[in-house]
């Protein structure tokens, strides 16, 4: 399974019960965070999660309201008797945004491993997920996120004898292992069936509208987009400023076959999303304007 919270749900500047942006997943005692505006730690801990098991922050870009709450963070993360070493990923220029903010947070018990995204879409695995970048389209370079829990086939007995499998390596074997056994290479394809479904969720945040985000959200259990502006009207605002109208981000869920779309990163301007929701609905119903704390658990098709 894997818990998702929306630790922030605003755009420029906070609100008094609106935190910037900033979204933490969970999954078998590791925790990934997806950018870090002010107010992150206060939401950590309303949501009684762990500063310490964070092990990887993806920075979207580089404005205030995606990192300005990086330095108190990662002095949590440290006061928390973290030792393991922590990895960044952001765009081009993320190691030199990453050591001027640790101006105030110079000492850490731990070590932080930066590395920079470059190219249209890149993956990497961290954390037992694998996590794919895709490039945006703001005014500076950004970078939105999928995080994918891949899951193995079943456990094939039948394939296991076909394929002449010790018993004794069976266990072993469902676990990933790679076995040299009796002049033999086995591995866990001899002994499993077809992969399973497994899980996935995508995170964009500052764009227009850009085909790569469909293909990157494709079949998402959760497609996680903002919504900077809903009112009417508002659509001149949203290509000016290169962001996007709830309108534009239900057609993206839409188009990109996704169970379910949380909108976020709202305008200070728009102070109720909800009232105007039903301009995203009538696109793509199983559409919610986030709040700040919105958390979900995914489980695999099986309940598991």
């Amino acid at each position: 399974m894997l818990d998702i919270c929306l630790l922030g749900t605003g755009g420029m500047m906070p609100l008094p019960k609106r935190r910037l942006t900033a979204l933490m997943a969970r999954i078998n005692g590791s925790s990934i965070l997806i950018d870090c505006g002010e107010g992150t730690q206060v939401a950590i801990r309303e949501q009684g999660w762990s500063f310490h098991d964070i092990d990887v922050i993806l920075l979207t870009h580089f404005h205030a309201d995606h990192v300005s709450g990086l330095p108190g963070l990662l002095l949590s993360i440290g006061n928390a008797q973290r030792t393991q070493p922590l990895y960044i990923y952001g765009p081009k220029g993320a190691a030199r945004v990453v050591s001027a903010l640790r101006t105030i947070a110079p000492e850490l018990p731990y070590d932080i491993y930066i590395t920079e995204i470059s190219g249209d879409k890149t993956a990497f695995e961290e954390a037992g997920c694998r996590i794919e970048a895709f490039k945006l389209n703001h005014n500076v370079v950004c970078y939105g996120y999928s995080i994918i829990v891949e899951r193995a086939g079943k456990f094939d007995p039948d394939k296991a004898r076909e394929n002449d499998v010790p018993l004794r390596l069976w266990n072993r074997l469902q676990k990933g292992e790679e076995i040299d056994f009796e002049g033999r290479h086995f591995t866990s394809e001899m002994i499993l069936g077809p992969a399973r479904k497994g899980l996935k969720v995508t995170y964009c945040t500052d764009t227009r509208p850009v085909a790569g985000i469909v293909t990157a959200a494709k079949d998402a259990d959760l497609f996680i987009c903002e919504g900077m502006y809903g009112e009417p009207g508002s659509e001149d605002k949203a290509r000016e400023h290169k962001h996007m109208t709830f309108e534009e981000a239900a057609t993206l869920a839409k188009k990109a076959n996704v169970k379910s779309m949380w909108l976020t990163h709202y305008s200070p301007s728009l102070v109720r999303p909800k009232e105007f929701l039903k301009t995203a609905t009538n696109i793509f119903p199983n559409t919610r304007a986030a709040s700040d704390l919105e958390s979900v658990t995914l489980r695999f098709e099986d309940g598991d």
